[in-house]
């Protein structure tokens, strides 16, 4: 099972440098203008977080513009790499990351991990669903866990992020719950959620392990069917969707998002995007995103962002090694 613990920083009211625009009040712009840099491609729960983010924050007057740039590559590695390369020319930047960046730092997917980059801030938590396209015969995890024990070969389960990724380890964390071997799991990589996605459309996979926000619009719209999530109660945002706990799978997991910034950015520049985000839970525009994608609030920045990723390190590297990923 994967917890974790939250914090919460007092944050710096008022910032006289960067970008700041008149006085700290709820409705006034703190940010001129913020480019997000995405480290995968269209339709992630990366991609949905940082337009989310965005929208919230200029629909509220908290940043004057936003901006959006995809990069995929490396498991997000092109992008972490690009933001250190050109540290100067990124301070007007923030990526948005989630618990992947541990990941794939500890398999050496890539060279870099958090401490290269500038903390900003954890903003939110997304569950992880198994969903299967609406036409599927699989109804439940029963019913999933039946295919595999018929056919394991043929029971295919993708995800949108490299072997031993994310949604890798969700599926395996799952399968082990449920008694089966979670390395005989055959598991499909795609480069990001939307190509996930459309190989389950297109009956490539049996199953996908994905963010719960990515799959719940599709679901709504009678797209696909969420057969477990990893919550511990069901979702507002699709309450008809049960989760591995009520099905007698033993597991949860909550998979945090938020943004790094370019090292070395200055402190009145942090300061101010730590300020905006701070801001941002308060107002209505941010609210009408979070319900929309089932988001869950968490909200820790600075030292105390440092200290839960340090946390979830340790926590996954143990994990990945019981697992047999480490």
């Amino acid at each position: 099972m994967t917890t974790l613990k939250l914090g919460r920083r007092a944050l710096i009211a008022a910032v006289a440098a960067f970008g700041l625009a008149g006085p700290s009040l709820a409705q006034d712009q703190v940010v001129d203008s913020i480019h997000f840099l995405i480290p995968g491609g269209a339709g992630g729960g990366w991609d949905g977080t940082a337009r989310g983010t965005g929208e919230a924050l200029t629909n509220a007057g908290l940043v004057g513009t936003a901006s959006y740039e995809n990069m995929s590559g490396g498991g997000g590695g092109k992008a972490i790499g690009y933001l250190i390369e050109n540290a100067e020319s990124n301070h007007g930047t923030l990526m948005v990351n989630s618990t992947p960046i541990v990941i794939r730092s500890l398999t050496g997917v890539f060279p870099h991990n958090f401490r290269d980059l500038t903390l900003v801030s954890g903003t939110i938590g997304d569950y992880a669903a198994i969903v299967v396209g609406k036409d599927s015969p699989i109804n439940s995890m029963a019913d999933l866990l039946a295919a595999y024990d018929a056919d394991p070969g043929g029971t295919a389960i993708g995800g949108g992020s490299v072997p031993g990724g994310m949604d890798h380890l969700v599926a395996a964390m799952v399968m082990e719950a449920a008694g089966k071997d979670a390395l005989g799991v055959k598991y499909i990589p795609y480069d990001a959620g939307g190509k996930a996605m459309a190989a389950l459309l297109s009956g490539e996979i049996a199953a996908l392990s994905t963010g719960f926000s990515e799959a719940v619009d599709l679901a709504n719209a009678g797209e696909v069917k969420i057969i477990g999530v990893t919550s511990e109660e069901r979702v507002d945002a699709a309450p008809d969707a049960q989760t591995m706990k009520e099905q007698g799978i033993d597991t949860t997991f909550i998979n945090w998002r938020g943004f790094f910034a370019a090292p070395g950015l200055p402190e009145d520049q942090l300061a101010a995007y730590q300020d905006a985000i701070a801001k941002m839970y308060d107002t209505p525009e941010w609210e009408e995103v979070r319900a929309r994608n089932g988001w869950v609030n968490i909200h820790n920045s600075g030292d105390d962002f440092k200290t839960f990723l340090e946390d979830q390190e340790q926590q996954i590297s143990d994990l990945m090694k019981k697992l047999g990923f480490l």
